[in-house]
């Protein structure tokens, strides 16, 4: 499976580059956003790569960012959205401007998609809604090493975040911080 790639533009077109790697060229498809976003620099690009192998077909997708490949990844989980409808919707505008748009249900965001109309829009709008706020806790939780130890000790997260609003904001050891936080739970 192809993650990245990292080579020479040899031919960039509307919707795709030929991206030479150790004299081999990829044929990576790319959102409009990204092919504007391009380096003028097209002699090392940098590609995270989504690879996608079908019965008929060996295509690869890329990102200047990893997490416009993860939010890539999310839409093309969606039943009804293939790799090509995901581009399209990656290519509306910044990542936190589409996610903003999703949370709060705007149908018309997916207008001039082709193969996407109102019924499918919604469709996606709610899948995505789940997932947009499972990706934000996710990272949340990741950021916060003492409230996943809580929880790790049989805390539920409220009594966590609780407990730790409580914790001095100039204590920076996570060790310290859960231990003033289970002091303010009692134990």
């Amino acid at each position: 499976m192809i993650a990245f790639l990292s080579g020479k533009i040899l031919l960039k077109l509307d919707k795709f580059i030929i991206l030479e790697v150790n004299s081999i060229g990829y044929k990576v498809f790319l959102s409009r956003k990204t092919l504007l976003n391009l380096p003028e620099n097209t002699d090392n690009i940098k590609l995270f790569c989504f690879h996608n192998v079908k019965e008929d077909a060996s295509d690869l997708y890329g990102f200047l960012t990893y997490e416009e490949l993860e939010f890539f990844e999310v839409l093309n989980d969606i039943r009804g959205v293939g790799p090509k409808a995901a581009l399209e919707i990656s290519s509306l505008g910044s990542l936190e401007k589409i996610k903003d748009r999703i949370l709060a249900e705007d149908p018309k965001i997916f207008a001039g998609i082709p193969g996407i109309g109102a019924k499918k829009a919604s469709t996606i709008i709610l899948e995505l809604t789940g997932k947009i706020i499972l990706l934000s806790m996710q990272k949340k939780s990741a950021a916060d090493p003492a409230e996943d130890a809580l929880v790790q000790l049989g805390f539920s997260k409220q009594q966590a975040k609780e407990a730790l609003k409580a914790v001095p904001q100039n204590i920076k050891n996570v060790e310290e911080i859960v231990k003033i936080a289970l002091k303010n739970l009692g134990k």
